[in-house]
């Protein structure tokens, strides 16, 4: 399956790829995805990837084929209507299988809701077709009081929970308790300074990579002992509002989304420190820790847990362009935060 997996997501369906095989892989067909706010690509179906809309859209989640951009599948949370989900991360339900936790963290008026949810649900197996699910609701709360946040990530070898919050103060990776529970409140605790305007977050496969992207870059980490450490900017494409990020299952790429209707999902392969140690060729020797990048203070001791160089695709930012554009970014989103939280205070929602 990791094989048909990789040769699938090595095609592209929309624009040309680049010689570095960036490109756009697809781009979303269904009417019905307007805002897509975050990606998993699916640990049982090859080549389908799994995405949602940003808030006002109830709890669904779409099964796309990412060779077509046609939606597969809708599978509808039960009973779960999402105040502002903003991101959807693979990991693994109690019985082991594969699972999907959809994040509902989102919080456009600065850091205001004592708590957020995470709903998780096992991912269906056999064909796809829509489906109505029961999911389990895990209650968080920050040790350090409320923030906004769009990323959520699941550890695939310790199944803990990492969410990246986006503050205009400075961003903070937080990491849940050792295992999620329904009975009560599930504390995050912060271990890491992060980039301020984090849009989405994945970790590679092999559990050996974490990537944080904001709308005009992305920063990968190596992950090690529990907390990342900083490797640098990788390749990110222009788009619309990125919003979201995930490693293809071979862990050589990654797919960037953008909200928006019709928008496509590109394809960027990694390169140099960036590959994961299960994609780096036999007796490549693994990086050491590089500088970190701009608007990262580095890692905190965190709970333990067992790059730059990537080549420019036509419609990338290069790493360097990418922090640039990011700092520049930060201003303009601060000020459309202020105008943002105006103007959902008196509803209650927002969006990312």
């Amino acid at each position: 399956m990791a094989a048909a997996a990789a040769a699938l997501w090595a095609g592209t369906a929309g624009t040309a790829p680049a010689a570095d095989g960036a490109g756009d892989l697809f781009a979303f067909r269904d009417p019905r995805i307007t805002e897509s706010s975050g990606l998993a690509a699916s640990a049982l179906h090859p080549g389908v990837v799994w995405t949602h809309n940003d808030s006002d859209d109830g709890g669904r989640v779409f099964a796309v084929d990412g060779r077509t951009g046609r939606t597969l599948a809708t599978v509808t949370l039960a009973g779960v209507a999402p105040r502002d989900a903003e991101a959807v991360s693979l990991g693994r339900d109690d019985r082991g299988r594969p699972a999907l936790y959809l994040a509902d963290i989102g919080d456009n008026l600065g850091g205001r809701w004592p708590e957020v949810w995470i709903y998780r649900f096992a991912e269906p197996a056999g064909p796809l077709h829509d489906t109505t699910v029961r999911a389990v609701r895990y209650t968080v709360r920050y040790a350090d009081g409320p923030r906004n946040a769009e990323a959520l990530m699941v550890h695939p070898r310790t199944g803990r929970v990492y969410i990246a919050s986006k503050q205009g103060s400075g961003g903070g990776l937080y990491a849940g308790p050792r295992r999620l529970s329904t009975s009560g409140v599930n504390v995050f605790r912060r271990i890491a300074d992060v980039p301020s305007t984090v849009t989405d977050g994945a970790f590679s496969p092999d559990g050996t990579r974490l990537v944080l992207r904001g709308y005009f870059s992305a920063d990968a980490y190596r992950w090690r002992n529990g907390a990342p450490q900083p490797l640098g900017p990788v390749d990110v494409p222009l788009q619309r509002q990125g919003e979201g990020v995930t490693f293809t299952p071979d862990g050589r790429a990654l797919l960037y989304g953008s909200e928006g209707r019709g928008t496509s999902v590109w394809r960027q392969p990694l390169t140099g420190a960036a590959l994961p140690d299960s994609a780096r060729p036999a007796g490549s020797p693994s990086p050491a820790r590089s500088g970190a990048p701009a608007g990262s203070a580095g890692p905190r001791s965190g709970p333990s847990d067992g790059p730059s160089g990537a080549p420019a695709g036509a419609g990338t930012l290069t790493g360097r362009t990418a922090a640039v554009l990011a700092g520049a970014g930060a201003v303009a989103l601060a000020a459309a935060g202020l105008r943002r939280r105006a103007r959902t205070r008196g509803r209650g929602r927002g969006r990312g």
